[in-house]
């Protein structure tokens, strides 16, 4: 008999399909910021875990230069598929893919690295963040520090207020959307700068709730009937050249219950609040705007955001 959380879990993130594991393979720009930043982090002998391997794609990438791979995945299907491709490419024998729950597994030894995609914009879904803290105290309480290296080793989230059309073939309906970064979607007018509303560091603890309210400043007349999420990756920082390997997903854009007349100049107030991991209606049922100030009434221009 299944628990609360292993119920949770099978539809938020770890038994995702089959099919959209095949579709990460193919998306170049996730494929290649990863490869390389596993490259720059994972040493010449090193051990390494990979906490919810899928295909193994990433544990593969560890294995050109570490010694031992622990490739760890919950979903069965997920494990004989990894097993599979691993033993069609070089260096292969060197990751053991191990049928375990992410939440509860723990290495037979201390390892250097820690690779952890578990992610969904606006942490979300996916449980990267409390499978990463749950991860942390049990290693502790094992084996000692210091703590591993965590890959992503970072996340900075940000919000950004739209217009947003909703028009299918006539049919109204406001919907959540993802779209790809560097396209130009005609429906979509932004209203004002994305506002940066949390910053996550794995190598520090981390809360699982993220509570927001902050104030934007109009940039032209509209509707704002949505709000876009947008999440950026720091996979590893390379200090040598005081730079860092990213990965910017797609953006997510949920549109508000209630829309918001506004003009250029006014103050936007945005607030919201949810859960890391959480099922992305959490976050929708949540998302709050209104003009605190509007323009005629501002002696100078207000500030970006709060």
């Amino acid at each position: 008999m299944l628990n609360e959380r292993e119920i949770e879990s099978c539809y938020l993130g770890q038994f995702i399909p089959l099919h959209y594991h095949h579709n990460m393979l193919m998306d170049q720009n996730r494929m290649h910021n990863f490869k390389s930043a596993i490259a720059y982090a994972v040493k010449p002998g090193a051990k390494v875990v990979e906490l919810g391997g899928g295909t193994g794609v990433l544990s593969w990438f560890a294995a050109a230069q570490a010694s031992k791979v622990y490739c760890v995945e919950f979903n069965p299907d997920m494990v004989r598929e990894a097993r599979k491709f691993l033993a069609l490419n070089p260096n292969g024998e060197k990751v053991e893919v191990i049928h375990a729950d992410a939440f509860e597994y723990l290495p037979p030894e201390p390892v250097d690295v820690v690779i952890c995609e578990m992610l969904h914009v606006g942490m979300l879904r996916e449980k990267q963040v409390e499978v990463i803290e749950s991860f942390k105290r049990r290693y502790l309480e094992r084996f000692g520090g210091p703590l591993p290296m965590f890959l992503p080793e970072a996340v900075i989230m940000a919000v950004q207020p739209l217009q947003q059309e909703y028009d299918f073939e006539g049919f109204h309906a406001p919907i959540v959307q993802f779209q790809e970064i560097n396209v130009i979607y005609p429906g979509t007018v932004e209203m004002a700068q994305p506002a940066v509303y949390s910053i996550i560091d794995f190598n520090q603890p981390n809360e699982l709730v993220y509570s927001w309210q902050g104030k934007f400043v109009v940039e032209r007349n509209g509707e704002i009937n949505a709000l876009r999420f947008v999440t950026k990756n720091i996979l590893s920082v390379v200090q040598e050249r005081s730079s860092t390997i990213d990965w910017l997903m797609g953006y997510m854009t949920l549109p508000l219950a209630t829309p918001v007349r506004a003009r250029e100049g006014d103050v936007l107030q945005v607030s919201f609040q949810y859960r890391a991991g959480g099922p992305i209606p959490s976050l929708q049922a949540s998302l709050r705007a209104e003009v605190l100030y509007e323009a005629a009434l501002q002696p100078q221009r207000a500030p970006a955001f709060a």
